[in-house]
């Protein structure tokens, strides 16, 4: 007999504890040997997901406990990558919610919580950090328990243990408490064998597995990640891939060979020669497999139901990159390039679309919000990529014959000097507060809804106003009749009037009117924007002007010039500030805003062309 079996999910809001409890269950399991170096946040093995601190991919670890295999799954807490959720929840029997004792339950809890109950995954509720001063358990408890009441769809699933846990040191409790100095995570780990089923799968079936994850080994190819549903994979099988239907509705189904069969062994993977119902496998020998794609038996294969994520509610353009500075820093430059690359995205990216446009050169990537296509942006760039992309745009749909935009739920966490600031940044955008509530001491909650397209760029203007000092955290809530057009940034732009390098005493006579995004030394060309413009019309400026030289020498001709610092914009914050005849030119070492029309004249003629 096959040793027990657990499979869990781990979903929270950001920020909650999920990748530090990863890292203590595996600490505490024997997961790591005695010399093992082991860093923090172990399953966050992407660069950018140490950087931003945030969990991007869902991965899963194994661990052994008393003889029993628990399959953990790590999942994002951000809203933009949802669709990582949605497809860890598909490998799992259960689900491990945690909530911060000083936070409670936010957005994100709502929106992974309500996905685990719609496929009826029983929970164990942790009530984490409660060695925070601010903690307050009791409370956070019951507003977890009104979260249930909120979601549940039938009685068995208002039941759900409960245990505290600081997740850092590796203690836990059952119940509501603070863990004993010398407590361990002994306690949480058999409430998950008390509470998750072990998987109830027919093993003597035909074989049935779905994928949910892909994955890519220089060696293997590409690489299937999902959950045996039925029967039994054996490495070396010729199996049936079900894949999506053609477009005239007839099934798609490939014959292929299992070349190598892989399953969870702590963080690493471990060969394997057959993988039981219940269990997770990774698999390598189908290059064509795709996300939500079923491998059946080879004779006769039945299919399982594809996976389906929520539609995408922001797009932007993505196009080879045409500024004068082309070439200069990235490896891939063409269409073919980009095009390329973004198909291999969508493959383990279930959450993005991408259309065609009018241009070859132009392809309209769609995703879940402004984050998660920074990330791929970012990523791209790294890997040495140069585009450019446009500002981004809320998809619309017709509802009842009348155009509507995506509606956003937004939580708002400042400090009580700011809430003011906060309600009026938002009514412009359209923004409606629906509750206000004490936070934690001296802050205060503030619960509203906007439009999405009211909120792109809002981040950044909110921690301006609340000098740094806010917290944002939001999630697609349905759909709003179209509200008109919004208010986007103040000022213009100032466009540079021709090529070279930037002076200081250029700079000196700009900065009076405005505020500057480069500095003495950068490289400029015509059309690209060095500064915003301090009114709200736009200014062609000579930003390479250098000091004539005359005979004439005074004391204050010749002081030394002092400049203010330029704004360094992000990608994320260059993003939200350009306008929709602006475009963000990316490449692997440099940031730079530009014009769509690098030419003045070029500039007026489109101009008059879309008012015409």
């Amino acid at each position: 007999m096959p040793p027990e079996l657990r499979n869990i999910a781990i979903v929270a809001h950001v920020d909650h504890g999920k990748t530090t409890l990863v890292d203590a269950l595996l600490k505490q399991t024997g997961t790591f040997a005695a010399h093992q170096e082991v860093v923090d946040r172990v399953m966050d093995s992407n660069d950018q997901e140490r950087e931003r601190g945030i969990t991007i991919l869902s991965k899963a670890a194994q661990i052994d406990w008393n003889g029993i295999r628990i399959n953990l799954v790590d999942t994002p807490g951000h809203a933009d990558f949802g669709g990582e959720v949605e497809r860890a929840l598909a490998l799992v029997d259960g689900v491990l919610l945690l909530v911060d004792a000083a936070e409670g339950p936010l957005p994100q809890t709502r929106y992974v919580l309500s996905k685990a109950i719609a496929l009826n995954l029983p929970a164990v509720v942790v009530i984490n950090k409660v060695d925070r001063q601010d903690a307050h358990p009791e409370v956070v408890l019951g507003e977890v328990e009104q979260l249930f009441l909120d979601l549940a769809t039938n009685d068995d699933q208002l039941a759900f243990p409960v245990v505290s846990a600081v997740a850092r040191e590796g203690r836990s409790i059952k119940g509501i408490g603070m863990p004993a100095a010398d407590a361990t995570l002994e306690p949480l780990l058999q409430m998950i064998v008390d509470t998750v089923p072990a998987p109830k799968f027919d093993v003597s079936g035909p074989l049935q597995a779905i994928v949910t994850n892909l994955d890519a080994s220089d060696y293997l190819g590409r690489l299937a990640i999902g959950r045996v549903m039925s029967g039994q994979l054996r490495k070396g099988d010729t199996v049936s891939v079900v894949q999506r239907p053609a477009e005239d509705g007839s099934p798609r189904v490939l014959k292929r060979r299992l070349s190598q069969l892989f399953r969870y062994s702590g963080i690493e993977r471990e060969e394997a020669e057959s993988i039981d119902a219940g269990d997770l496998f990774i698999v390598a020998g189908i290059p064509e497999v795709e996300v939500g794609d079923t491998i059946a038996d080879g004779l006769n294969p039945i299919a399982l139901a594809r996976l389906e994520v929520d539609e995408p509610v922001i797009r932007m353009s993505f196009a080879v990159n045409t500024s004068p500075f082309a070439g200069r820093e990235g490896k891939y430059l063409t269409s073919r390039h980009l095009r390329e690359r973004l198909d291999r995205e969508i493959l383990g990216n279930v959450s993005i679309r991408l259309r065609d446009t009018d241009s070859p050169e132009v392809i309209e990537v769609a995703g879940r919000g402004e984050l998660q296509l920074a990330v791929l942006i970012e990523n791209m760039r790294r890997e040495g990529y140069e585009l450019q992309v446009s500002r981004p745009e809320v998809v619309t749909k017709e509802i009842n014959g009348k155009k509507s935009e995506p509606l956003e739920h937004g939580i708002c966490d400042v400090p009580d000097e700011y809430v003011g600031a906060v309600t009026q940044a938002l009514a412009p955008r359209k923004g409606r507060v629906s509750d206000m509530r004490p936070g934690d001491p001296g802050r205060t909650l503030i619960h509203f809804e906007a439009p999405s397209r009211g909120l792109i760029g809002f981040r950044s203007l909110l921690l301006t106003v609340t000098r740094g000092t806010a917290l944002l955290n939001g999630q697609h809530a349905g759909w709003t009749p179209w509200v008109g057009e919004l208010p986007h940034r103040l000022g213009g732009a100032m466009i540079a009037d021709r090529m070279g390098s930037v002076t200081a005493y250029a700079l000196d006579n700009l900065q009076n009117r405005g505020t500057l995004f480069v500095s003495p030394g950068d490289e400029v060309y015509e059309g690209m924007v060095v500064g915003e413009n301090a009114r709200n019309d736009e200014m062609v400026v000579n930003a390479v002007r250098a000091k004539e030289k005359t005979n004439i020498r005074t004391h204050s001709h010749d002081e030394g010039v002092k400049l203010a610092s330029p704004v360094i914009h992000t990608l994320e914050t260059a993003i939200e500030w350009i306008a929709d005849d602006e475009i963000v030119e990316v490449t692997p070492k440099t940031i730079r805003i530009r014009k769509k029309y690098l030419g003045l004249e070029d500039r007026r003629r489109a101009f008059k062309k879309a008012s015409a």
